[in-house]
């Protein structure tokens, strides 16, 4: 029986009834998702495929592992998951104190500044966490991605079958942005300080004659930043917060350089 088989059979066993080789099966599941051999989100043939059995995976883990006390340095908590163990062979720049859990994975390549990757998570190669930002459970960060500080990708465990945030290559996500509910951003976009994505955020592409409203995705190479909108209650008329997509990224500015360009083209903040 595959690894998958497994952990679905025994999902839904109470604690007392795991057995060694459930319990076996529950920690391979965690350490082939810690070294990259398992990926709770996984792109094959341009879609997106969402493992909920790797979710499961984990929410086992959590319910057969024991509160403890671990450190690390002069620090020490009290948890069920360890942090992950550098060595230095893994090709990843990591600034003291960033965190990443067990069961997160990092590419080689990667930067992480003082931030926090939960578990599950998977962060590109050549992305770079910046300070304060947070990668939540299950959360997929591609490649070349910029998270900017204090931005906040929230993180899906439960249900296993909900959908994570994904943050597609080559995007660049502005400071205090917050992108939760298994809102997709997709290649090459760019993100204004400040922009909150949900599920039903809406985003209004203002860039023809008349608007046209997205919503959980936002498109390849558009350049988003926060809005408002007019709606009338019976107490009065309030703004309701949206975003904005005011235009794209030309083919040409996909480097560093050329993306300050972009964000001074448009005047955004980052």
């Amino acid at each position: 029986m595959t690894l998958q088989t497994e952990i679905e059979k025994i999902y839904d066993k109470p604690k007392a009834e795991l057995t060694a080789e459930d319990l076996n099966h529950i920690n391979q599941s965690l350490k082939m998702l810690d070294q990259g051999e398992l990926q709770v989100v996984e792109q094959k043939n341009s879609e997106w495929l969402i493992h909920a059995w790797v979710k499961k995976a984990i929410l086992l883990y959590f319910k057969t592992q024991k509160m403890t006390a671990m450190g690390s340095g002069e620090f020490t908590f009290f948890d069920k998951i360890p942090l992950k163990k550098w060595t230095g062979s893994e090709g990843v720049r990591v600034v003291p104190q960033a965190l990443a859990r067990y069961g997160s994975y990092i590419e080689s390549g990667a930067i992480l500044m003082p931030s926090y990757i939960n578990i599950g998570a998977f962060v590109g190669s050549g992305s770079l966490i910046d300070t304060w930002a947070t990668v939540g459970s299950c959360a997929y960060v591609g490649k070349n991605v910029h998270l900017s500080g204090g931005v906040g990708l929230g993180g899906v465990l439960e249900p296993p079958q909900a959908d994570p945030v994904i943050i597609e290559d080559n995007a660049f996500i502005g400071s205090r942005c917050i992108i939760v509910e298994g809102v997709r951003v997709k290649k090459g976009a760019v993100l204004g300080a400040g922009v909150t994505l949900t599920k039903s955020t809406p985003i209004l592409d203002v860039t023809g004659p008349v608007e046209t409203v997205l919503k959980g995705e936002v498109p390849e190479n558009a350049v988003i930043i926060p809005g408002t909108r007019i709606k009338k209650f019976p107490a009065g008329d309030y703004s309701l917060p949206c975003a904005l997509m005011i235009g794209k990224r030309t083919p040409s500015t996909d480097t560093k350089t050329s993306l300050n360009d972009v964000l001074r083209d448009f005047e955004l903040s980052v």
